[in-house]
């Protein structure tokens, strides 16, 4: 015992733990998807759509608390000691700062507008919707070399099924990530644990692929929260190369991954094909009860002469949207202190918060 206590001493005299600085570069691009041949009909008057389809090439670099994402358009400091998020739009040349309580407002506020939602429109799409979730994790056991790493597929497939009460039609708004994970990266540790003190700070997890608040007030979507932690953890390593796909689908299927269906090199769109009035019912209802009732036509009938979105196989499923995205470049070399800092003759504007 008293070795135990004069060890445990000794410890609390030792000064925390050193973070190294870590950092990487990321190329995200859309790659597919019916949104392509949107795309190409608005860049024809449009200089920020045809941008919309160029890559978009960031570094995210870690540095003891704080760590910095920046590309040519947009740079977000996370300062884990100040709890504040910076955020810095380089063509318009202004940031804003928002501490993380104002983000836990954001998030209240957001939960309760879509409780006060349900409440005041009885004849909504939800309420005459009954809404499923499935969350899903297979570790395929195939390998890729991804720039010269040894990587293992496991894919991510979530669907949000709706059967619309009236009529027995069913559909899914579905997301699919194919991801080719690496078993290690040297370094990479400093991320994991970056994003772990984050998330006991905010009391919080965020992932820009899935938003906690939009679901918050649907029914079911607790147990799919506990579904997702649960399959999550099926995830071994480094997500070097994701593709991520979103779209719909029909009778409950998953939306096929890349590596599975493969889109067509062609960005036409082909003919109507069979079930599709019934797939947009039921993404309509979906849509329209996340508050998403202008995203890519959903919300209204389709007609005759309307294109349908790429199809990636037989299987009834539509892709609206792939996204490819390539972790490359990773360094444990010290960071340039200067990339946390706000360049130059860059106006500070107040960040919106959401009313109480």
């Amino acid at each position: 015992m008293k070795t135990t206590y004069i060890a445990l001493c000794f410890l609390g005299m030792l000064p925390p733990a050193l973070h190294a600085d870590f950092s990487y570069s990321e190329k995200t691009q859309i790659t597919g998807g019916a949104v392509i041949g949107m795309m190409k009909m608005a860049g024809a008057f449009s200089k920020q759509a045809r941008q919309a389809g160029e890559p978009i090439l960031s570094t995210v670099t870690i540095q003891g608390n704080r760590m910095v994402r920046a590309n040519s358009l947009r740079t977000e400091i996370v300062d884990l000691d100040k709890e504040t998020i910076t955020t810095v739009d380089h063509t318009r040349r202004q940031y804003t700062t928002m501490t993380f309580e104002q983000m836990r407002q954001q998030i209240d506020a957001a939960i309760r507008k879509g409780k006060e939602q349900q409440v005041s429109d009885s004849q909504s799409a939800a309420a005459n919707t009954d809404l499923s979730f499935q969350v899903k994790v297979r570790n395929t056991g195939a390998t890729k070399d991804v720039a010269g790493i040894d990587t293992n597929e496991s894919i991510l497939s979530m669907a949000m099924d709706a059967t619309d009460k009236k009529t027995g039609e069913k559909g899914s708004l579905a997301l699919t990530n194919d991801m080719w994970l690496a078993p290690e990266v040297p370094g990479y540790e400093e991320v994991r644990e970056f994003q772990q003190r984050f998330a006991a700070k905010l009391g919080t997890v965020f992932n820009e692929s899935f938003n906690p608040a939009m679901l918050a007030s649907q029914p079911g979507a607790g147990k799919a929260m506990a579904d997702m932690v649960k399959e999550m953890s099926k995830l071994k390593g480094i997500p070097v190369l994701q593709i991520m796909r979103m779209g719909t689908t029909a009778n409950g299927e998953p939306l096929p991954a890349a590596s599975e269906a493969p889109l067509p090199q062609s960005t036409s769109a082909p003919a109507v094909s069979a079930g599709q009035v019934a797939k947009d019912s039921a993404a309509s209802a979906i849509t329209s009860s996340l508050g998403l009732g202008g995203l890519g036509g959903f919300g209204r009938k389709k007609k005759a002469a309307d294109p349908a979105p790429s199809q990636p196989g037989e299987s009834g499923a539509a892709v609206l949207i792939e996204s490819t995205t390539q972790m490359s470049d990773f360094s444990q070399a010290p960071a340039d202190p200067s990339k946390f800092s706000i360049p130059s003759g860059y106006q500070q504007v107040e960040a919106k918060i959401a009313n109480q």
